[in-house]
């Protein structure tokens, strides 16, 4: 019988294509509200299925299934999955028509949807929000463009996609990593742009989204020091003056994975965990460190997750199941794109 036990606010991994020895009570921790899955985690479709099942099986409310899945590069299931675009090809798209871009988008959208929720998982980290300026190879053709209302208008579209299925978004990395070159998983990014700048270019697809309904958001690793001289996952300016206060938004806000190098400024993987939350993150992440996430786990206070947000994230599951007609429908309208060399 599943653990009864509120969703707590951390976020984290398992090792293989199904729960070793040892996971299951590693999952019911009254802290963990959630798993992240990576391309380790997948052999094949049935397979899957079985692992989610298992994750939800852990406790109830079930935990939060989640997985990197935005399309091209960042996909991690692929065999039996649509192989998606990178969301560059979609904004190639957009400069020559802008509103098929913006079509396939919600194309992509329902297909990427359909297919992990048909896989018990919940919800994909995507899209991403950052505007292409040229400078971030980790970001690069995972932007949909450099004109922030192109990306607002592709994201917007692609958003409505997962919602037609009843999947919640997560727009990542706020308030915006397209600038800087640093990659954060290595180092720690600095944006020396002041906020009026950031506002009128990186926070507009923000504004677009959370008025369309945005579950979740993501914030960056990165340091505005002309803003605040924390990263923005650990900044209570960015998450509650401007995320919570300016934008209105009231969804989930998940930190970037804390075992990253950009998140080092923070101190050890506890400081980190508390920083990020007391900032105003409602949910943690720790990936491919298992020491530090039991560290982790340890040393935090108690605390859980909103359930209200949590829903909302999760979304109403059910309609996975009743699009079929529409799942086949978008298949089709990225194949002919593809057919005719508008994805190129």
């Amino acid at each position: 019988m599943p653990t009864e036990r509120p969703l707590g606010p951390v976020m984290v991994d398992v090792a293989g294509l199904e729960l070793a020895p040892g996971e299951r009570e590693f999952l019911a921790h009254p802290l963990v509200g959630g798993v992240i899955l990576f391309a380790r985690n997948y052999a094949s479709p049935g397979q899957l299925r079985g692992l989610t099942a298992a994750i939800h099986g852990v406790r109830s409310p079930e935990l939060l299934i989640a997985v990197d899945h935005e399309g091209g590069r960042v996909q991690r299931f692929v065999d039996g999955f649509t192989r998606l675009p990178p969301m560059r090809a979609l904004g190639r798209l957009y400069d020559r028509d802008p509103a098929l871009a913006e079509n396939l988008a919600g194309a992509v959208g329902v297909v990427l949807a359909s297919e992990l929720a048909a896989h018990g998982v919940d919800f994909s980290f995507a899209p991403v929000l950052d505007i292409d300026f040229g400078s971030s190879s980790v970001i690069g053709d995972r932007a949909f463009h450099s004109e922030p209302t192109a990306v607002a208008g592709l994201a917007r579209a692609l958003v409505g996609g997962l919602k037609r299925v009843g999947m919640g978004a997560v727009g990542k990395h706020f308030p915006g990593h397209g600038y800087v070159r640093a990659d954060s998983h290595h180092e720690v990014p600095v944006d020396e742009r002041d906020l009026a700048t950031i506002e009128a270019n990186d926070l507009a697809p923000y504004r677009a989204l959370i008025g369309a309904g945005l579950a979740g958001v993501m914030p960056a690793h990165v340091i505005y020091p002309k803003v605040d001289p924390r990263p923005a996952g650990f900044s209570r300016f960015w998450l509650q003056d401007i995320l919570r206060g300016r934008l209105g938004f009231d969804g989930v806000v998940f930190s970037d994975d804390l075992s990253m190098e950009g998140a080092s400024v923070a101190g050890g993987i506890v400081e980190r965990g508390r920083a990020a939350l007391d900032a105003g993150c409602d949910m943690v992440l720790v990936c491919n460190a298992r020491e530090a996430a039991l560290r982790l786990l340890d040393g935090l206070r108690s605390a859980r997750l909103d359930p209200a947000r949590a829903e909302r994230i999760r979304g109403p599951r059910a309609n996975a199941s009743a699009g079929v007609a529409g799942y086949r429908g978008a298949l089709g309208e990225i194949a002919r794109a593809r057919d005719e060399g508008r994805l190129a």
